[in-house]
């Protein structure tokens, strides 16, 4: 119980001082006109990374690779890759454990040039143990299309560990996970050239009516001219001038650099499972009264030992029971009201008064949103 109530304590505190840290920010924000620059909210059509995935060999592990009874693909990739080097294995009995399956994956990035240099990340895909000290033979990596963009190989970084013994078996961090620095070399080029494209298509990360209209409206007044129009709340499409055809690359360097200041729904998201809650500054609440009471009831049992005296004729040792019963009703607690247009700290400030919890405010948030008298959408994650 003690422990119980020091870690909710602890909580509460915590989650108290994030959510009046982030409303201050947000105030304050609001206060100065903070801006932001597009190149911070908006993604450039087709420049962007593309995913490619891969299976491949790891070797030379010490032992802690795939059990080939348990990792039939393991085997089957093995005399597979030694037939293709002249080792015939079929219907022999393998029984090595240096050798593990993985699952190879990387980005890559925009523009990335035949003979560049890219990170791959390798997955243990078996029952391997650890990818410490092992090499991944050359694994083609291919895209969503099929096509094959970069081969991978090298030896593996691998940023945890496991010891095992008789009574006790120690693990930091994950050691079936190993990353290999440039370890793949491009081998295709996506094909998506800047230089001759007529228009392009800018896409917000947050989607929002307003924001799209601001960068339409910040583009076109830089420029001098109309070659921006946004068609819905997440794409603004810009038209490139004759006169900048040739040179796209500063006209987009240009256009990122604009400032404007975002707009976005009030909105409060609940992590229910980790007791977070986080919320817009726009969010408003109409005149309403609060109270928040529990009725709490703590049993605590503490046995004693009852026996009769040194030099009693008779008697037997008995344990007795000793029970303490508390029962808080919330007296303390106090009925709040919070004026209409209340902003998010003054929110904050009229739950805090109430010495409301973090599990006990989600309750109380989500109970006003169904009362109608909180203006914002709340998320539940």
């Amino acid at each position: 119980m003690k422990n119980f109530t020091i870690r909710e304590n602890a909580m509460r505190r915590l989650i108290l001082t994030l959510m009046t840290t982030f409303s201050l920010l947000m105030l304050a924000g609001a206060a100065h006109g903070a801006t932001v620059r597009l190149k911070d909210i908006i993604e450039f059509e087709g420049i962007r990374d593309n995913p490619l995935v891969g299976y491949g060999l790891v070797v030379g592990l010490q032992g802690t690779g795939d059990t080939l009874n348990n990792s039939p693909f393991t085997q089957q990739s093995l005399e597979a890759m030694l037939e293709r080097l002249g080792v015939n294995t079929r219907d022999q009995n393998i029984n090595t454990e240096n050798v593990a399956a993985v699952m190879v994956t990387a980005s890559l990035p925009p523009f990335a040039r035949q003979g560049s240099q890219i990170d791959v990340v390798v997955n243990s895909l078996g029952d391997a143990e650890s990818l410490l000290g092992g090499t991944l033979l050359v694994t083609p990596l291919i895209g969503a299309d099929g096509e094959v963009y970069s081969v991978a190989q090298g030896p593996i970084i691998v940023g945890g560990f496991s010891a095992t013994g008789n009574a006790q078996t120690i693990t930091k961090n994950i050691p079936t996970v190993g990353r290999i620095s440039n370890g793949a070399t491009v081998e295709r080029e996506t094909g998506f050239e800047l230089a001759g494209i007529q228009q392009m298509r800018l896409s917000l990360r947050n989607p929002d009516l307003t924001t799209a209209l601001r960068v339409e409206k910040a583009i076109n007044e830089n420029m001098g001219q109309r070659i921006s129009k946004a068609t819905d709340p997440t794409t603004v499409v810009l038209a490139i001038p004759t006169s900048h055809r040739t040179e796209i690359v500063s006209l987009l360097a240009r256009i990122e650099q604009l400032s404007i200041q975002t707009d976005q729904i009030a909105r409060i998201v609940i992590d229910e499972k980790a007791g977070v809650i986080v919320m817009g500054r726009d969010v408003r609440v109409d005149e309403i009264a609060i109270a928040q009471g529990n009725l709490t009831v703590t049993v605590t049992e503490t046995p004693q030992v009852s026996q009769p005296n040194a030099f009693a004729a008779q008697g037997d040792t008995e344990t007795v029971d000793r029970t303490a019963i508390q029962i808080d009703e919330g007296e303390d607690r106090k009925l709040t009201v919070l004026n209409e247009g209340v902003s998010l700290q003054e929110l904050v400030d009229g739950l805090n008064a109430l010495g409301v919890g973090p599990r006990d405010m989600i309750s109380i948030l989500q109970t006003i949103k169904a009362a109608g008298a909180l203006q914002a959408e709340i998320e539940v994650m």
